[in-house]
């Protein structure tokens, strides 16, 4: 049963990796079961390593699209008339 347990465990972060689910792969390390043998603490710390590059890819691309929504913010806010003339009806 227990073995049954890490299997499925091995199976579901290797499936997390191949999606690039950094909330899954987040999860599983959170529930990493006890390993019973040498050959599978190895996977396991193989594929925490390749959910590791995931995650900070992820990050990275996050960050890269927070920086160009600043941007944008910044060049919508700079096209923004800032003193608006209260006698001025066109407005």
């Amino acid at each position: 049963m227990h073995g049954e347990k890490t299997r499925m465990w091995l199976k579901r972060f290797k499936i997390a990796i191949i999606e690039k689910n950094p909330k899954l792969i987040d999860e599983l390390v959170q529930t990493m079961p006890q390993f019973e043998n040498v050959d599978d603490m190895k996977q396991a710390s193989a594929l925490i390593k390749e959910g590791l590059k995931v995650v900070h890819q992820f990050k990275d691309e996050t960050g890269k699209a927070l920086q160009e929504l600043k941007k944008h913010k910044d060049f919508l806010e700079s096209t923004v008339r800032s003193n608006i003339n209260k006698f001025d009806i066109t407005s």
